[in-house]
């Protein structure tokens, strides 16, 4: 069974890869801003505290949406076999790491609780919907 990118996968993957790396910054440079940490919904005591870890997160969404146009690009270059198992590895990562953020939610960790919601949502979609149609 040979498994590969229709145009709604690829559309997923472009929207998903756009997102993280568009998110990024936000949570690498711009995170000690009032209006970044609104958008993210995430309320911060003291900004120092956290602020390497808001790096580390920014970061990993950068190198997961930049892989992901790598696996895209690599696909649309001719070489699909490996597009496709680069995109579906980056999509298997993002959904993962974007669920953990909900249990990180659900168990206290995210402050106010339940203000991951939105993003748990919005970055688990794209790539659920690559692996899923991916698989069809």
């Amino acid at each position: 069974m040979t498994h590969t990118l229709n145009l709604v996968a690829q559309i997923a993957a472009l929207v998903g890869a756009v997102g993280s790396i568009a998110v990024s910054p936000l949570e690498m440079f711009l995170y000690g801003k009032p209006a970044a940490r609104k958008f993210l919904n995430v309320h911060t005591n003291n900004i120092d505290d956290v602020r390497m870890w808001a790096f580390v997160v920014g970061a990993r969404n950068l190198i997961a949406g930049t892989g992901m146009l790598f696996g895209l690009v690599t696909f649309w270059t001719g070489n699909q076999s490996t597009g496709t198992i680069i995109v579906l590895t980056v999509a298997w990562y993002m959904l993962l790491a974007s669920l953990a953020m909900g249990v990180a939610d659900i168990l206290g960790f995210w402050k106010p609780r339940g203000g991951s919601i939105r993003g748990t949502i919005g970055s688990s979609i794209p790539p659920l919907v690559v692996i899923i149609v991916s698989y069809l």
